[in-house]
């Protein structure tokens, strides 16, 4: 594809260190909960400027291990329903019942009134999503509400690894966040995820829950219900080697949206960008451009796939979790902003390998698929 929506980057220097690191590993036989697991959460602490980090094995396993330790078995866990899938199921599989609750057009984040109208007695955590890689400029309000009522605030910050909101980082925020190092993330360790607190108690729970519940790594006496949630040696030499670019990546990321920023401010053809809010420094995981609801996003993409090379990148997202029948029946009131936010943007590529030129084709696509899409529904119309 000329054009692909993600692209993982590593150079052949990192590389070349990889492999050494991954073969002395290797030959060591020092496969799992090593040097190189301590020194990866060591340096990820430090990104977010927090005391406490525990690597896991996805960002999915943080976020449950994060709601077993807090205990949340049979209460309510509010989560925005403009999600990603883990994000709910981690509240069931912790033991929780999730209410969803609506979102704003201005970050697709929680929406402040929306969390009022969803707090109750039974109300035992709040999760914030960072979508995209912005964070919500509505957080302090958000963790304000949430220390009034004594209900812890987590992060999902699987998309915001170098994120800040007024210079302060993704993962320093809530009682605990979660990161995700999918390879479709901002960096990627393979298969990975880790946890950030400030919460001495919870990062003890955090080891505890990793290793199969077990009370030290060396035992087999087992004192939570945990499970095999640890991350690899492997893993963690490659998130090491993708954590010391970050920086590099972050920057390449706002080069790009830079690009599209300017290309898009005198768009015609019903298409914007989101604008990041004031105060928020993006590492662009995605970079969202609102749709006129007279598009037709599938017609869209599908042009631009098959004439002109070009992958635009998943949304965020395409349904509301709320929308997913796996998540039938649990609590949901008028979800109207979510719905209407899911529905009408797309995700333009995005990523460290990216040049301007590509970015500037793709604007240029864009221009040709529209006019394609519209064409083709006019014809339909006569």
């Amino acid at each position: 594809m000329r054009v692909p929506p993600a692209a993982i980057s590593f150079s052949t220097e990192d590389i070349s260190q990889i492999t050494a690191e991954l073969s002395e590993s290797l030959a060591t036989g020092a496969l799992t909960l090593g040097k190189h697991g301590r020194q990866f959460e060591e340096e990820f602490a430090a990104l977010c400027r927090i005391p406490y980090a525990v690597a896991v094995n996805s960002g999915t396993s943080a976020l449950e291990i994060i709601l077993r330790a807090i205990g949340v078995g049979n209460r309510e866990v509010i989560v925005p329903t403009n999600t990603f899938f883990a994000t709910a199921a981690a509240v069931i599989h912790a033991g929780g019942r999730v209410r969803f609750a609506d979102c704003e057009p201005g970050s697709f984040a929680l929406d402040v009134g929306s969390l009022r109208e969803c707090l109750n007695a039974n109300t035992a955590a709040v999760i914030l999503v960072h979508i995209g890689g912005i964070i919500s400029p509505h957080l302090g309000d958000i963790a304000e509400i949430c220390n009034q009522v004594g209900v812890p605030l987590i992060e999902d910050a699987a998309h915001a690894q170098g994120s800040t909101l007024s210079a302060r980082p993704a993962g320093s925020f809530g009682t605990a966040a979660a990161f995700s190092f999918y390879p479709t993330k901002v960096m990627t360790s393979g298969e990975g995820g880790m946890i950030t607190t400030g919460d001495e108690a919870l990062y003890r729970e955090a080891l505890i829950y990793r290793d199969q519940g077990k009370e030290g790594f060396t035992t087999n006496y087992h004192v939570r219900l945990g499970y095999n949630w640890r991350m690899s040696e492997p893993h963690a030499i490659i998130g090491r080697a993708q954590l010391r670019r970050l920086p590099e990546f972050i920057d390449r990321r706002r080069e790009i949206a830079q690009v599209y920023d300017r290309r898009l401010a005198g768009f015609r053809g019903g298409l914007r960008p989101l604008s990041v809010p004031r105060g928020v420094q993006s590492n662009y995981y995605k970079y969202i451009a609102l749709l006129d609801p007279a598009i037709a996003r599938a017609a869209l993409k599908k042009a631009m796939r098959d004439e002109f090379d070009v992958g635009l990148s998943g949304e965020v997202y395409e349904t509301p979790c709320h929308q997913q029948p796996v998540f039938r029946g649990y609590p949901a009131g008028r979800l109207h902003q979510a719905e209407r936010i899911c529905s009408e943007h797309i995700c333009l590529p995005i990523s460290a390998k990216m040049t301007t030129q590509e970015a500037e084709y793709v604007v240029d696509s864009l221009e040709g698929a529209l006019e394609l899409t519209q064409t083709a529904n006019a014809a339909v119309g006569d």
